[in-house]
């Protein structure tokens, strides 16, 4: 063989997958199937390292399992929709489109050089009419099912981004998208029910033993179920009741005031009734509407209020509040009201100590009675006896809760409630490059559907971009006059279009059955196809995106259209991939192009390193020296095998072991010890970087032949086709050239069932123990591996060592661990 040269090899190799479709997968109900999948990406227009470790641990694991004999579904897509595009096109006067196709051609084009065993057939792109189609039409199954609605509420507003966001999207009060603060607006929008299906999210956690615990934790906290008390306060003055929500109703009797969310419909009312406070009341509401939620609910931030001088009755012992409107209650939490006990709750306390409210204790550790004269904070502590608190003082907390709960509900004036911290999806976004919502307004016959025949509604081409602007599709007048389909007068269609989430929370489902222009899967295909199997990506999307995509799953299910509650059994979220202890970015100039290291190197050298640098969930430090050291032992790899090539060629597959020497033994016991190391640590633990240092263990005992032409022609064969075997999943196209060049052109190593480890090879026939004398080393032998107690014994006494060292002294008993050591203890 000709010296290695990765360039050569991986172009050559590449064009012949892509000519033969060499990745192509169809169902195959003799065969177990898989459904590796790594999430897709979108087209920003150039991978970085983060993609080629993401898609490296994807296409080691799908190319693993087809020579495990799996039948291995393994695609590939581009989430399209979303805002980079649109601002490409306001920046730089480019359609979307065109930069969006543009960018995903490239990225392709990155792909195919990583060597990625991607069936190109299924793929999909979220902004193709012929994906977004069924997009349109899944918004109308939820709309059916009563899972869309539309309502005026207080949303998400990124001014930068000129569009709505889901909470879930609102990271630290700041956009996810471009980091810029988020602010809240009165807007009329379009959500999802998934608070509809709260309880099976939350509940169906427990179905995923091949999830990171943390992620579930995540999802669980998100979700935020609590089991607490609704009490409604009389408001004599406005003649209205006011509902409040609390988990902690031992402290009913403690309440001072109450807590207003400026959002509340309260608020106007009392503004109503008392002019004299409204403009005071209308300023604080203004001021806190421009702070984000984080900053309004942090034990950090100071609490602050307006007092309205309107009160609300406590049913339970008659005592007047006032009700207050404040910066740190939320309206989309609870009722949007919240009862001040300032004994109990720290935000409460600060707030009271701030504006002079009184403080009533109604708890206290059993046996300390606290004083409010004596006391620097509130008690948080949930455990303690009931004061201050009618006919439940010196009740324990749980007794009194459940007493307390008990009147609420026999009197009239509360009820027991669940309530969740999750809240609907808000689906609007008021931008150009996403799903058009497919719905038309009609004066005479209301909100109206689009008809699923005249689906998709295509996006116009003819928009403009002008930043700022409420809604491009808004401006287009072909897009928005249309006919209403019930009536057939003028009608107007929705300008909003659709959560780039929407999109990425169905395409694992229809990869199985990508040109389907009937529906949007057939069910067959995916219910053999689908649940994925191992899904890969950043715990970034540990909310966002998963909590999305279980939801739309567990919709179908019902609607009868899959048979399995949750899209993904198995989740690897991998670590990120730093350059000197940061995240590779532009602006820290520490980014390092997967096409400068492919140039230099090779895409096998690429993934390789990326494999073999850190643990796949930990987090990867970039090291050149390290890209080097693994293109050094590709090409050790080349070199020995290269070297063996007349041997591998001339001997059989089958020759006698027996006549192996004890050095050739010793290297086919490392061959097999290899073998079962690399199977368990990619099948079993995904541990890719100590499999690969297992092969490399096993390329250093090989070395030690290299110079030896009387070694066994059938061992040489025997560990390097089953070398090259274990190392395909890894570096695919150096040894597709290996393979080729041993076996011949018409065999791939890719399609070879996996090496098997040979049990009784792997047993050593002679192990090393330590000779001990009263604990102490004194020496060490050789001894056959499995001896009898007695014969470790006979063969320690026969020891010189022990012998010198032992003479004149009594030998009291000796101490045997099997295959290990002697302890000789001695008087």
């Amino acid at each position: 063989m000709e010296k290695y040269m990765p360039q050569k090899i991986e172009k050559k190799w590449q064009k012949k997958w892509l000519e033969s479709n060499a990745y192509k997968t169809e169902m195959d109900p003799k065969k177990p199937k898989y459904y590796t999948l790594e999430m897709f990406p979108y087209p920003s227009g150039n991978l970085h390292m983060g993609h080629v470790r993401n898609y490296s641990i994807g296409d080691v694991l799908a190319r693993y399992k087809t020579m495990e004999g799996f039948n291995v579904i393994h695609p590939m897509g581009f989430d399209a929709f979303g805002m980079p595009a649109e601002n490409a096109a306001i920046k730089h006067g480019v359609k979307p489109a065109d930069w969006t196709y543009s960018n995903m051609d490239n990225m392709k084009r990155q792909q195919r050089e990583m060597g990625l065993s991607y069936d190109w057939d299924r793929e999909v792109a979220t902004c193709r009419p012929d994906y977004y189609k069924w997009t349109q039409w899944l918004f109308q199954l939820f709309y059916k099912r009563g899972l869309a609605y539309k309502k005026k509420a207080y949303v998400n507003w990124c001014d930068t981004c000129g569009t709505v966001l889901a909470n879930e999207q609102v990271i630290d009060g700041l956009c996810w998208r471009c980091d810029n603060e988020v602010v809240k607006k009165d807007l009329s929008q379009w959500f999802f029910k998934i608070t509809d299906y709260a309880d099976v999210l939350l509940k169906d956690l427990e179905l995923l033993k091949g999830w990171p615990e943390r992620v579930k934790i995540m999802q669980d906290n998100w979700i935020g179920r609590s089991e607490g008390l609704e009490l409604n306060f009389e408001v004599p003055e406005l003649n209205e009741t006011l509902s409040v929500y609390t988990t902690r109703p031992d402290t009913a009797y403690g309440i001072t005031f109450v807590a207003l969310a400026v959002e509340h419909p309260m608020v106007e009312a009392i503004c109503k009734a008392k002019p004299e406070k409204a403009e005071e009341i209308r300023v604080f509401v203004k001021k806190v509407q421009s702070q984000s939620d984080i900053e309004r609910t942090s034990s950090e931030s100071e609490k602050e209020g307006v007092g309205t001088g309107v009160y609300m009755i406590n049913p339970y012992n008659g005592n007047k509040a006032e009700i207050w409107v404040t910066n740190y209650v939320l309206a989309d939490y609870g009722t949007g009201a919240v009862m001040g006990v300032p004994s109990e709750d720290q935000r409460d306390w600060m707030f009271a100590k701030k504006y002079n409210l009184d403080i009533i204790v109604t708890l206290q550790p059993k046996g300390v009675e606290l004083k409010v004269d004596e006391m620097t904070e509130a008690y948080t502590d949930k455990d303690g006896i009931l004061c201050n608190s009618g006919e439940f003082d010196g009740q324990d907390i749980k007794t009194a809760s459940k007493g307390i709960m008990d009147k609420a509900e026999k009197v009239g004036f509360g009820k027991r409630r669940v309530n969740y911290r999750l809240r609907d999806w808000l689906i609007s976004r008021q931008r150009y490059w996403g799903a058009p919502i497919p719905v038309i307004y009609c004066d005479d016959c209301g909100e109206q559907l689009v008809p699923e025949d005249q689906l998709p509604v295509m996006l116009p081409e003819n928009v403009n971009f002008e930043a700022g602007a409420v809604s491009p599709l808004a401006q287009c007048e072909e897009f928005v006059n249309c006919t209403c389909p019930k009536c057939g007068k003028p009608a107007k269609r929705e300008t909003d279009t659709m959560d780039t989430f929407i999109c990425s929370s169905w395409y694992y489902l229809r990869y199985t059955d990508p040109k389907n222009d009937k529906k949007p899967f057939d069910t067959d295909k995916v219910n053999y196809w689908a649940p994925v199997d191992q899904y890969i990506g950043g715990i970034e999307h540990a909310i966002l995106h998963l909590l999305y995509s279980r939801f739309v799953t567990k919709v179908l299910r019902d609607e009868g259209l899959v048979d399995f509650a949750e899209p993904f059994s198995n989740l690897l979220t991998q670590g990120m991939v730093l350059k000197d202890g940061s995240k590779m970015s532009k602006s820290k100039g520490n980014v390092v192009s997967p096409e400068e290291i492919i140039g230099e190197y090779g895409a096998d050298t690429a993934r390789l390193f990326i494999m073999f640098a850190a643990p796949v969930d930990r987090d990867l430090d970039w090291s050149d020296e390290g890209v080097a050291g693994s293109f050094r032992f590709l090409n050790r790899v080349w070199r020995i095998v290269s070297q063996f090539e007349d041997k591998i060629k001339s001997a059989a597959d089958d020759y006698d072991k027996n006549g192996l020497t004890d050095d050739e033994k010793e290297l086919r016991r490392v061959l097999h010890v290899t073998i079962k190391k690399v199977t368990e640590d990619i099948r079993d633990r995904f541990m890719f970087n100590t499999a690969i240092s297992s092969i490399m263990e096993l390329v250093n005992e090989f070395y030690k032949f290299q110079n030896d032409e009387n070694v066994n022609a059938g061992l040489v064969r025997e560990v390097s086709l089953n070398l090259v075997k274990m190392l395909a999943p890894f570096a695919p196209h150096m040894t597709e050239e290996l393979w080729s060049e041993l076996i011949g052109e018409d065999s791939s190593v890719h399609a070879q069932k996996w090496p098997v480890c040979d049990e009784v090879a792997t047993v050593k026939s002679e192990v090393e123990i330590v000779l001990q004398i009263n604990g102490k080393v004194r020496d060490r032998i050789m001894i056959a591996t499995g001896i009898s107690r007695e014969e470790m014994e006979e063969a320690a006494k026969n020891n010189s060592r022990v012998q010198e060292l032992t003479e004149g002294k009594n030998i009291v008993k000796m101490i045997c661990v099997p295959d290990k050591l002697v302890n000789v203890v001695v008087k």
